[in-house]
């Protein structure tokens, strides 16, 4: 085979790492995206709660007694440490996208090397 064959492979094999890399990545933000708005309505309904309002917290089987005012916070937190990692994801996306073109590109001149070699 070719060194020019070899090289086709290989960046085909990179490309399509990329693409699944892309795909993984975008199913991760899509669970963020899923988490950040069930959390954005669990912040809503503090907005409707009065601050001595009983709260408790699923700790296990067990219903715990919680503060309003550290559940609300930890919420917000969350929903802030949330946000964070799409915005990490997204830029993994966007820098894993631009490899993958660079690749395409490659893969486009070794194509028209091969071709050019017959």
């Amino acid at each position: 085979m070719s060194n020019v064959a070899e090289q086709f492979e290989q960046l085909s094999l990179d490309f399509s790492k990329s693409q699944n890399q892309i795909q993984e990545l975008a199913a991760a933000r899509s669970q963020l995206e899923t988490q950040l708005q069930e959390n954005k309505i669990v912040l809503d309904e503090f907005e409707e709660l009065d601050e001595d309002a009983k709260i408790y917290k699923m700790t296990g089987p067990v219903l715990l007694p919680h503060d309003y005012t550290e559940a609300k916070l930890n919420v917000t937190k969350r929903i802030e440490f949330i946000e964070g990692e799409i915005k990490r994801v997204e830029a993994k996306i966007e820098a894993q996208q631009k490899s993958m073109e660079e690749t395409r590109g490659k893969l486009l001149q070794t194509k028209a090397q091969m071709q050019q070699a017959q």
